[in-house]
């Protein structure tokens, strides 16, 4: 018997659209993809290793990251770059430091001796305002204090017959623009 025979009928028309609906419904319905063995990537981090990892290149956390300001493993690792005594890092390293990442890295740097962490290396060789003030105040001095050219120039500054002088170089400037004689690479597992 053919299934248009066995379907004649008001039963079979309620029947015959049972089975398309069931049919419909049956293709329509979406099955979530599960992929088995892979995992998943946490949304946030409180290593800032894996963190960094993860990101690639960021200058300065974001909300991915949830763990402490400064963890311990970067204190840590920033006291050994540091050269100063194993152990628990001093307030200074604990409360007056940044970290970062580059190239999926851990970078760390501390405040110290007023160190711009946070600015990017002033690589203009024109001098400000301030610095030609200056040299007209001081006509033949040999240096140019930081608290008239900045904290962070990639070059030293003196004065010569009241004219600024653009000096040497004081340090590399990193991929990100950073001077790179204050930020350190941080190694994972420091004591």
């Amino acid at each position: 018997m053919s299934l248009v025979k066995s379907l004649s009928g008001r039963r079979g028309v309620l029947a015959a659209l049972l089975i398309v609906i069931v049919a419909l419904a049956a293709c329509t319905t979406a099955t979530p993809a599960v992929s088995i063995g892979a995992p998943m990537t946490p949304t946030t981090f409180t290593d800032p290793f894996a963190y960094c990892a993860a990101v690639g290149t960021v200058d300065i956390p974001d909300a991915r990251y949830t763990g402490l300001k400064i963890p311990d493993s970067v204190a840590l690792g920033l006291n050994a770059a540091l050269n100063l005594p194993e152990g628990t890092p001093a307030p200074p390293i604990t409360q007056n430091s940044f970290w970062r990442c580059m190239d999926g890295k851990v970078y760390a740097c501390t405040v110290g001796a007023n160190l711009p962490c946070m600015d990017k290396a002033n690589t203009d060789r024109t001098p400000t305002d301030e610095i030609n003030q200056y040299c007209q105040e001081n006509s033949n001095s040999d240096f140019i204090p930081m608290a008239v050219t900045g904290h962070n120039p990639l070059y030293e500054w003196s004065c010569r017959d009241g004219k600024p002088e653009v000096g040497k170089q004081l340090s590399e400037v990193d991929a990100r623009g950073f001077l790179m004689n204050i930020w350190y690479e941080i190694q994972p597992g420091a004591k």
